[in-house]
C-alpha cells in the first residue's frame, strides 16, 4: 500500500535552511559523521524511530529523504519524531540528491533543494498535519503486514527448526554463561535511559554483558566493559572490538560473514555463528543455549511496530526467538521496576549506630575528645531536666 502525502508545504520554519550536506544511504552510518547545522541526505523508506532519534540527537539543519518517509506499509514513528523536534523533513526528494558531493552547501526553499542556483531535489516538506494524515492511512494497512508476518514466521520456522528446538549449530564460546544473569544491549529504543536505570543491578549481580553490534559501544559509553560482542560487525567501532571482549560474528546460513575479515584484520580471532534472523536474536539464542538463568534485554524490539521497524526479514526470527527463550527473558524496564537494592532500612540504621559508637569511642580515647563528650553529656542532662520540668 503506497500513500500519496498531501502536497501542502510547511514554508515557515524550513524555508532558508542551509548547510553542508552529508550523504549516506544508511542512516546509522550517516549519524556517525553528521554535525549540528549539516543537512542530512538519506535514502530511507519508512524512517524508523531509532534512526529518527539518532538524527535529532545530531541537530541537523534539515533532513532530505530521497525515498518515502512514510510509505504506508505501517505507521512508522520516525517522521513524527523529526517534525516534533522541529527538524525540517523534505520527503521524496528523488534519487538525484544521493549524487550530491559530500560537503556541498545547499539550502531549502519552497520544497526544493538548491545547490547554488541549481535545483537538485524537489519534494514535500512534511508538517504535523501531513504526518498525522499519512499515519492514519498507514494504520489501516496493518492487516496486510500481519499476514506477511505469519507467512514469514512459518518460513523461518522451516529454515531454523533444529536451531530453535535443539540448539543445533550454536558454537562453543570461552565466556562462561552457565547459571549467570546475562544483559544483552542493543542500540535501540531508550537504551541510554535503561542502562542508567540498571546501574545498581549491574553493580550488584555482575551479569555477563553482551553488546550487539553498536550495543558494545553503548556499554563502553556507559562505563561498562562488554564480555561478549555479537553481530555482523557493521556498526561497532574498532575500539570496542579491541576492548578484550570475546567476538561472535553473525554469519549468513551459507557461512558467508561480511564482518569476519574486518575483525581478523584487527588481530582478533572471532567465533562464527551462522544463523538466519537478526543479531539480537542470535545473542539471545547463544545465552539461552549456554545456560544463562536470566536474560535482561536493553534496546531490543518487543511491539508489533518495533518488529516492523526492523523490516519484514527480521520480524519472524525476533518473535520466535522470544518464544524459544521463554520465561528467561525480561525487558530492562521490568527489571528496574521489580529490582530493589538488597540493603534494608534496618541495615542502614545499624550502620549509623555502629558509626556513631565508633566515633564516640575514638573521641573518648583522647583528652580533648573526652572533654567534648562530657560537655555534651552535661548539656543533654540539662535538656532532659528542662523537658521533665515542663510535664511536672
Amino acid at each position: 500500500m503506497s500513500i500519496r502525502l498531501p502536497s501542502r508545504r510547511d514554508r515557515g520554519s524550513a524555508d532558508g535552511c542551509r548547510g553542508p550536506v552529508r550523504v549516506d544511504r544508511r542512516t546509522k552510518n550517516l549519524t556517525k559523521r553528521l554535525r549540528p547545522g549539516d543537512v542530512a541526505v538519506i535514502d530511507h523508506q519508512d524512517i524508523d524511530r531509532v534512526s529518527a532519534e539518532a538524527l535529532v540527537a545530531c541537530r541537523p539543519a534539515a533532513v532530505v529523504n530521497a525515498a518515502a518517509s512514510i510509505s504506508g506499509r505501517y505507521p512508522n514513528l520516525g517522521p513524527e519524531i523529526l517534525v516534533a523536534a522541529g527538524v525540517p523533513l523534505l520527503d521524496r526528494a528523488g534519487p538525484d540528491v544521493m549524487a550530491l558531493k559530500e560537503g556541498t552547501p545547499v539550502r531549502l526553499t519552497e520544497g526544493r533543494l538548491l545547490a547554488g542556483d541549481e535545483e537538485v531535489g524537489d519534494g514535500r516538506l512534511l508538517d504535523r498535519d501531513a504526518v498525522q494524515e499519512a499515519m492514519t492511512r498507514a494504520r489501516a494497512g496493518l492487516s496486510a503486514e500481519i499476514e506477511a508476518f505469519a507467512e514469514n514466521t512459518m518460513d523461518y520456522l522451516r529454515k531454523e527448526r533444529e536451531l530453535l528446538f535443539d540448539g543445533v549449530g550454536v558454537p562453543q564460546i570461552d565466556t562462561d554463561l552457565d547459571g549467570r544473569h546475562v544483559l544483552i544491549v542493543v542500540r535501540g529504543y531508550h537504551y541510554k535511559e535503561d542502562l542508567e536505570i540498571l546501574r545498581p543491578y549491574i553493580r550488584e549481580f555482575k551479569p555477563v554483558l553482551i553488546g550487539v553490534d553498536g550495543g558494545a559501544d553503548a556499554l563502553i559509553e556507559a562505563r561498562h566493559t562488554p564480555h561478549l560482542i555479537v553481530g555482523d560487525m557493521d556498526s561497532v567501532s574498532d575500539g570496542a572490538l579491541r576492548c578484550g571482549a570475546e567476538i561472535v560474528v553473525h554469519a549468513y546460513r551459507d557461512g558467508n560473514a561480511p564482518g569476519l575479515e574486518r575483525v581478523r584484520s584487527l588481530g582478533v580471532d572471532p567465533v562464527v555463528f551462522p544463523a538466519t534472523g537478526t543479531s539480537e536474536d542470535v545473542a539471545m539464542l547463544l545465552a539461552d543455549d549456554k545456560g544463562a538463568t536470566l536474560i535482561v534485554a536493553v534496546g531490543t524490539h518487543a511491539t508489533l511496530v518495533e518488529f516492523l521497524d526492523k523490516g519484514r526479514s527480521g520480524m519472524a526470527s525476533t518473535f520466535l526467538t522470544r518464544l524459544r527463550v521463554g520465561g528467561k527473558l525480561v525487558d530492562a524496564k521490568g527489571v528496574s521496576r521489580l529490582y530493589r537494592t538488597r540493603i534494608s532500612s534496618f541495615s542502614i540504621l545499624l550502620m549509623l549506630v555502629v558509626g556513631v559508637f565508633a566515633l564516640g569511642a575514638a573521641m573518648w580515647s583522647t583528652d580533648g575528645g573526652r572533654a567534648i563528650l562530657e560537655v555534651m553529656a552535661a548539656w543533654l542532662d540539662d535538656l532532659v531536666a528542662a523537658v521533665a520540668g515542663v510535664f511536672t
